[in-house]
């Protein structure tokens, strides 16, 4: 009886360390199944169409969502200098359209014409000097515009040219570039045309 009651304690214990170190083994790939969905969630795809959406909204976010963040002074310095010059141009266009204006509306009190730089080499009441005058305004007048708008047409591409930039770094951001590139070449014998082709074979690898 005793040695029946011995055993069965061992078999108890035996069955009890058993079980623990099954719900031990299966608690434990559990948890590595739970890590390895959680490293698979936590590696997210750069997004090249978040990237275009960024810089299309506000130019240089999309260099920034790329991590490119040197690039953001090189785009806001493009746009004030191209800015600057649309103003420039077009400050100069006004001034010399109102010019043309008051020079041909027979006005004698819109005389803003003199005070033009160079004016007053003109007599304007010798019809040649008055119809140089007036060509020389038009023409000038017709340059500042021109170049307004051309300008402008290169806002509008630089604006579009920042967001190609920041999409075409996002498709690259996660390209793999591996440092290792080596070229190797070998003899090699190929069999066409019922004879031996001797020839190297080149190989990259990178």
């Amino acid at each position: 009886m005793i040695k029946r009651d011995f055993f069965s304690k061992i078999l108890l214990i035996v069955l009890s360390l058993f079980f623990s170190f099954s719900l031990f083994g299966q608690t434990a790939e559990q948890d590595s199944v739970i890590v390895a969905k959680a490293n698979v969630e936590e590696k997210v795809e750069h997004s090249p169409k978040k990237a275009t959406i960024y810089s299309a909204v506000l130019p240089g976010l999309g260099q920034a969502y790329n991590k490119k963040y040197w690039k953001i002074p090189l785009i806001y310095a493009g746009f004030g200098t191209i800015g600057y010059f649309i103003h420039w141009n077009n400050d100069n266009y006004k001034i010399l359209r109102q010019a043309y204006s008051d020079l041909t509306d027979g006005n004698d009190e819109t005389d803003s014409y003199k005070d033009l730089e160079g004016a007053e080499y003109y007599d304007l009441n010798n019809p040649t000097d008055f119809n140089n005058f007036k060509t020389g305004l038009s023409k000038q007048q017709s340059y500042y515009r021109r170049n307004r708008d051309l300008l402008i047409i290169s806002m509008v591409g630089f604006y579009g040219l920042n967001i190609i930039d920041a999409s075409v770094d996002a498709h690259l951001f996660d390209f793999d570039i591996s440092e290792d590139l080596t070229f190797n070449w070998q003899p090699a014998v190929q069999y066409k045309n019922t004879q031996y082709v001797y020839g190297v074979s080149c190989t990259f690898t990178f």
